[in-house]
């Protein structure tokens, strides 16, 4: 049987998993709408393949999801409110300068310990300007469908290109599928549950 729990396993040794609890909402800010367009095709394939739904509206927030471009990471403490979705937004800002980094994701859970919303900042640097649209989008979508590991993808990334397109490699679609298993929980702390995942893989990893 393969072994999933790298999957899950993040760097400070412990295993959690959450997948989202109720249909995903997303909005996405800072793009036109040709690229709004191809996101939310992303987001809607990558549930349909989870075999979850996407909703108009989340009772509790509006949106659930929401993507954020940015040129700079500054940019992000101009956005209106969201320093009250996002605590501690001043801080984060100055964190992800420091690291230069291009991307940043945020989960919110409910009680029963399921996704109940998730944030992704991405900022348009060299690296992400050289990226078409669609692979963004299907790279950030496949992310946040469920709660990855920090280092799941380190080694190995969630899509490959076939003839040139970017497409969700198959051993990663598998887990997902297996992971929105009705049977399944909606959130794990024990690693026994990649043992559970891993029995319902068919396809050999």
């Amino acid at each position: 049987m393969t072994d999933l729990t790298p999957y899950f396993t993040r760097s400070d040794g412990a295993y959690v998993f959450a997948r989202w609890g109720r249909p995903i909402v997303p909005v996405v800010f800072g793009v036109d709408d040709a690229t709004l367009s191809v996101f939310k095709g992303a987001i809607e394939a990558v549930v349909v393949l989870a075999n979850h739904k996407m909703d108009e509206v989340d009772t509790e927030l509006g949106a659930n999801l929401m993507v954020f471009f940015c040129r700079d990471w500054a940019e992000l403490t101009e956005v209106p409110h969201l320093d009250r979705l996002v605590p501690d937004l001043a801080p984060l800002v100055a964190r992800l300068q420091q690291a230069d980094a291009n991307q940043y994701r945020i989960f919110r859970f409910d009680d029963h310990g399921g996704i109940k919303a998730a944030f992704v900042f991405l900022r348009l640097d060299a690296h992400l300007d050289q990226v078409p649209a669609d692979t963004l989008a299907l790279s950030q979508a496949v992310q946040v469908i469920v709660l990855w590991s920090d280092l799941a993808f380190t080694d190995t990334p969630p899509l490959a290109l076939i003839d040139g397109k970017a497409v969700l490699r198959p051993e990663v679609a598998d887990v997902i599928r297996a992971a929105y298993d009705p049977v399944m929980p909606l959130a794990a702390r024990d690693p026994a549950h990649a043992l559970r995942l891993a029995a319902r893989v068919q396809r050999p990893m």
